[in-house]
């Protein structure tokens, strides 16, 4: 797809999770943090989704680092930011949330075109042997890959 230009990935999502669906939300961001992502000066390592009781989703803790050529009025670091999702999305998150025992975390954000959106996903930890598994098929994969396995 032309015009998606990606700022930053969680690496542990798929590390911890079991990712089964994913959604495309909108950010309320304030002037600063938009420029500070322009600048791709963002981490989502410790990010995590909540669904308040009046049907919002927030992220909590991404970290878009302040502008440096900003003011005081320059942006908190680390604030809550509503995602924008349509009312069915957000009504068929909060049900499955309820029932099956997932979580909401946030997997990518990026530009598409010149706005900000933030891929989320409806996850299932892992267990122990679950993430050792994975890494076990990642490594058989990459040494295949570089022709190590024959």
């Amino acid at each position: 797809m032309s015009g998606i230009k990606i700022i930053s990935k969680n690496r542990r999502a798929n590390y911890d999770y079991f990712i089964e669906e994913k959604f495309e939300a909108g950010m309320v961001l304030q002037g600063t943090e938009v420029k500070s992502l322009r600048a791709a000066k963002c981490t989502m390592n410790e990010s995590f989704c909540t669904v308040d009781n009046a049907g919002e989703i927030w992220v909590n803790q991404l970290h878009i680092s302040p502008y440096e050529f900003g003011t005081y009025d320059n942006h908190k670091e680390t604030r809550k930011r509503k995602l924008l999702l349509n009312a069915k999305e957000i009504n068929y998150i909060q049900k499955t949330l309820a029932t099956k025992g997932q979580t909401l975390i946030p997997t990518k954000i990026y530009f598409k075109g010149s706005k900000v959106k933030l891929e989320i996903g409806l996850a299932k930890g892992k267990k122990l042997y679950d993430k050792r598994e994975s890494t076990k098929e990642k490594d058989v994969a990459r040494k295949l890959k570089q022709g190590k396995y024959e």
